[in-house]
């Protein structure tokens, strides 16, 4: 199943990457793959930290949002941006259109939720609507932006290079090579919909965007204005085209409760988490999990070890790191502090 886009000289021409990744899309990506139980190592730390974080009543979110198929999209526009001038377009949003959204979504989904029927009778519904999925950004993206940020900067520089030192057509070849090709002139996609067809971009070109959360298949929007647009994972250096490692993504989707970086330091405190939430890493795992060399995570935990906040053991040639009953009872206690509820439990069929 194979999506087609065809390119002209002209698409050729018009074709670029954006600047960084787009806070909403990213947004629409990370809610879908947190009602998932798939991709473990990736995500299942930062799904324990965001479900320990959310209101309740952010499952408004997730019925507008599935795992997969079509979300309510006007309420996250694929633009560039600071999300307070993103969520103030959308909250301007005259109530015929978003009538018409709402529409045009039950049409395609289906599905009417319950809170939903409000539509047409409450001139608030919008603004409470775009306040649940404003609370989920600074829940479940928030945190990590400016890691995902330096991330894709460090992305951007590998693809000018592939830009400058091979044209548009190196550029495409790396973007996702597991599921995007390049076979000129024609740029096939495979997408976890299975949707499949033929696309004519008619001189428009095309946007590439970076995303941290869609490692795993490309999206794509044909009807996004001034011109269509698809995914593509941030990459790392020496792996281009391909999604950052999945202890590498993890790393950059995990934070240390404040009261235990004020304790310990932030990066120790991102060691000791790292450990808790993962027993058994090797060293050289866990740099990558915490972003630090491996002679830095090396040192962080000797001081935990000395502290006897981890344990250490040997396996060959490795050495394998497990927190501790102390360790962990500190981690529980600083958790505790930041006032955070217990994980939601979700069913999702």
């Amino acid at each position: 199943m194979t999506l087609r886009i065809h390119f002209t000289a002209d698409d050729l021409a018009r074709t670029r990457v954006a600047q960084g990744p787009r806070p909403l899309l990213e947004l629409d990506i990370a809610l879908r793959v947190l009602q998932e139980n798939l991709h473990h190592a990736r995500f299942d730390a930062w799904r324990r930290e965001s479900f320990g974080r959310l209101d309740p009543r952010t499952r408004m979110a997730f019925d507008v949002v599935p795992t997969k198929g079509w979300s309510l999209d006007f309420l996250l526009p694929v633009e560039p941006g600071s999300t307070q001038e993103l969520w103030e377009k959308v909250r301007a949003t005259p109530p015929r259109v978003v009538r018409r959204y709402v529409q045009q979504w039950v049409h395609r989904t289906g599905r009417v939720p319950e809170w939903m029927r409000r539509t047409d009778g409450d001139p608030q519904f919008l603004q409470s609507l775009v306040d649940v999925f404003e609370d989920a950004h600074e829940q479940i993206v928030a945190p990590y932006w400016p890691r995902i940020e330096q991330l894709a900067g460090a992305d951007r520089a590998i693809r000018m290079r592939h830009l400058t030192e091979g044209g548009v057509e190196r550029l495409l070849q790396g973007l996702h090579p597991r599921r995007v090709r390049w076979n000129p002139p024609v740029l096939e996609l495979t997408m976890a919909s299975g949707h499949e067809g033929d696309l004519y971009l008619d001189g428009r070109g095309l946007l590439l965007i970076p995303t941290l959360f869609g490692s795993e298949y490309p999206l794509f929007d044909d009807a996004a204005e001034p011109q269509p647009w698809i995914s593509f994972p941030i990459g790392q250096d020496g792996t281009p085209g391909l999604a950052l490692p999945a202890a590498s993504t993890a790393g950059a989707l995990t934070t240390a409760p404040r009261s235990l970086s004020a304790l310990l330091g932030r990066t120790r405190a991102t060691v000791l988490c790292a450990i808790a939430e993962q027993p058994g890493l090797t060293t050289s795992q866990l740099a990558a999990r915490a972003d630090v060399s491996v002679a830095s995570a090396s040192e962080h935990a000797t001081v935990l070890r000395s502290a006897g906040l981890i344990g250490t053991a040997r396996d060959r040639n490795s050495v394998l790191h497990t927190p501790t009953p102390a360790g962990l009872s500190l981690l529980n206690a600083s958790t505790a502090d930041t006032g955070r509820a217990e994980p939601v439990r979700l069913r999702v069929v």
